[in-house]
Parts: C-alpha cells; structure tokens; sequence
C-alpha cells in the first residue's frame, strides 16, 4: 500500500469570488508519480482539521507554496507593507504540525512558503523582502512569460561538503529556479542551513538531531518533478522516508 501524503493546502478565491482550498497540480504530481505515494490535499480552514487527527492519518506532509506569507506575529514582528498578504488560518494549522512531526519523527518536506514555515516554527525569523537586502538578488518570480520562462533554472545553490543535501544529490552545486520574495533571517533552534545561493541567501536546510525526513528547500523542486536530477532525487527521498513511516506502523499506533 502506498503511504499517504498530507499536502498543505491554500486558501483560495475561484474568479475572485468563491472561496476554495488549493494545493498546485505540480506538487500532487510530484507526490503522485516521484515519490510514489498517494496525495491528500489537506484544507487549512479554521476548525475543519486538527494535527493529532492529520497525523494519524498520513504518513508524511508536503508544506507547498503560496501567495501569501507566514505572519511576522508568528516570530515576534509588526506586520507592514513589505510583508505581503497572509493566511492566518494556513499558520495555525503548519505551525504546530511541523513542530509535533519534528518531534514525533513523522517525515516533512517544506518548499519556498513551506522551507519558511519550517523556519518560523522552529523560532526563526524573516526577511520580509530579500530584493531590499544589500548585495542580495530579486528571486521573486518573473512577472511576465509562460510557466516554462517562470520556473526556469536561475541560479545555483552549493551545498556543504559532505552535507545530506550534497549526498542526495551527488554533488555540491545544482542549479534551481527562484520565485520567493521573502527568506529565513535568522534560523530557528536546530535549523541547519545546508545550501545557499550566490547572493548567501539560505537555499536548503534540515532539522539536526530530528528523528525523522526533515529536509526543505526554498526553490520549487515540483516543478518537471520527475525530470530534474535536482528535484526527483528530493521527491524520491522524501517518498522513501513516508514509506519507512508506514511500514514501521507508527500511523496506526499513534
């Protein structure tokens, strides 16, 4: 049986008008067809799930992307205009299941808005806008082009020698796309950043002493999942740790 793969889902207005919750199909193919398990959009509306519920029923969670960003109260900052639009109902439920899935072992993967939610929830803090930041390059989206233009391969990350990420990879640097506006400041306890990008902007990273998969990057590996050396390796392993998860039983004994 296929492990079962929480996907962390958007809030979301249809034609500007119909609220919905929304995961990207990019990350339930990655999900579905790199990493071999079996994809759940989980809504992030107030009062529809709770963690200890989630956590008995998948085997790992996926922290997408999103528009909208962590809320600077999350890590003891004023919310202005730099820091973009939120979704506070998405902080209240990845918050805390990031924190209780590093602690129980249960296998994460964050991506750009999720590597950040990693961040936050392990006590660190944001730039609200990297662009600003001497030295520091745009890697927000481009405005204009098709999504192939968009997702296209913008800028290498080198990894640490002998790191995890060097290790999955088979080799120190790669090239990624960028579409982030913000990027961690100051890492959460135990965040351990493991690749950067040209302009030191943290790129990857891992929880050390975690019992469990809690590798994150802030570029997005779903995109050409399953044809990118760089992102079907991060799919594969993240997989590969779900299915560990279910055949040791924790789901079911939780």
């Amino acid at each position: 049986m296929k492990p079962v793969i929480g996907i962390i889902g958007n809030s979301h207005l249809i034609n500007d008008e119909y609220p919905a919750f929304a995961a990207g199909e990019m990350n339930v193919r990655a999900v579905a067809d790199v990493s071999d398990a079996l994809p759940l959009i989980v809504p992030t509306g107030a009062g529809t799930v709770c963690v200890q519920s989630l956590m008995e029923r998948c085997d790992g969670f996926l922290f997408t992307g999103g528009r909208p960003n962590v809320h600077p109260e999350e890590y003891g900052e004023k919310a202005t205009e730099a820091h973009g639009a939120f979704d506070r109902e998405r902080d209240g439920i990845a918050l805390p299941l990031i924190r209780a899935c590093v602690m129980r072992g249960q296998p994460i993967l964050g991506i750009c808005r999720g590597f950040q939610e990693v961040n936050v929830a392990m006590g660190g803090t944001l730039y609200p806008e990297i662009r600003d930041l001497p030295g520091r390059d745009n890697h927000r989206m481009p405005p204009d082009g098709t999504l192939e233009e968009k997702f296209a391969l913008r800028h290498k990350v080198t990894f640490s020698k002998d790191g995890p990420f060097q290790a999955m990879m088979g080799a120190q640097e790669v090239m990624t796309n960028t579409l982030h506006g913000q990027g961690i400041k100051t890492p959460g306890t135990r965040i351990v950043i493991d690749g950067y990008a040209p302009d030191g902007t943290p790129e990857a990273i891992y929880i050390a002493d975690a019992p469990g998969f809690t590798m994150s990057v802030q570029w997005h590996p779903e995109w050409n999942a399953g044809d990118d050396p760089v992102s079907r390796p991060l799919f594969q392993a993240f997989g590969a740790a779900c299915r560990d998860w279910a055949a040791g039983g924790m789901r079911k004994s939780a």
